[in-house]
């Protein structure tokens, strides 16, 4: 028998950026965990398939939502869809995110990557991924939750918000930015029974987004820069995450958990 705490059947979560990564990680498990789950992509290419699968592997309604959710009129319309839909929202996890590995301004180093610096798009292209999508989202749900007086945000942030990294300046920077916005928004919704809470991932490398040859890379990388000798598994954050949406944390607020097998230690 499993702790009740952990159950999360007759809730509704919302997973951004879920097509693939870490955010499918999450939603499959949370989805075993018994909610139901709406998966965000900007396209339907992994999105739909991956909905089909976790949905017949758990039995729950697992629903696909493409969406541009670091546009505001679209972050509202699809916290309005799942509520029409579904009826509820109990659970959102900001997991939307990327990096552009480039430097801020040109390096006199002669290397090729070190020579091009980021543009003025990319440089937008990344706050918006990895934070205004987050606080589109969680102004659009705020409502909801507020009045019911409960619910859980959970936002992905990164090892890169506690560890600096050459060529990811402004990817850190909106990470960074993140765990702030968690620890103050945690305080300003607590007292309506709102948790919010972070998990900083470390390496968590998925085939699907970088190749085989580049999973591989990436796994051989890990052995020798991750203190615990090998990559993160995407199921590990779902775990994590679970931990977060249930009520086994009901008395965790503001925190943001690395989960980085010692990398930022």
């Amino acid at each position: 028998m499993h702790p009740a705490e952990y159950d999360l059947s007759g809730k509704v979560a919302f997973v951004t950026g879920a097509g693939r990564g870490i955010g499918k990680g999450i939603a499959q498990v949370l989805a075993e965990a018994g909610a139901d789950v709406v998966i965000n992509a900007l396209t339907a290419r992994h999105v739909e398939g991956l909905a089909s699968d976790i949905s017949k592997a758990t039995g729950r309604r697992v629903l696909p939502l493409v969406a541009d959710v670091t546009k505001p009129d679209e972050a509202e319309r699809s916290i309005h869809r799942i509520l029409a839909e579904l009826g509820a929202l109990h659970i959102l996890v900001n997991n939307l995110g990327d990096a552009i590995r480039k430097p801020l301004v040109p390096l006199p180093d002669g290397e090729t990557r070190s020579s091009t610096p980021l543009t003025d798009d990319e440089l937008r292209v990344i706050l918006d991924l990895n934070l205004t999508a987050t606080l589109l989202c969680t102004r659009a749900v705020g409502p909801h939750l507020l009045a019911r007086r409960s619910g859980k945000v959970i936002n992905i942030a990164s090892f890169a918000a506690a560890k600096g990294t050459p060529n990811l300046t402004i990817y850190a920077a909106a990470k960074t930015a993140l765990v702030g916005f968690t620890r103050a928004l945690a305080l300003e919704w607590a007292p309506y029974g709102v948790q919010v809470n972070g998990i900083a991932p470390g390496l968590f490398p998925d085939p699907v987004t970088v190749g085989e040859a580049g999973y591989q890379q990436r796994v051989e990388d890990a052995k020798r820069t991750v203190p615990l000798r090998r990559e993160g598994r995407l199921r590990e954050v779902g775990l994590l995450a679970l931990y977060l949406a249930s009520a086994a944390s009901d008395y965790m607020t503001g925190q943001t958990l690395y989960l980085d097998g010692g990398l930022t230690l």
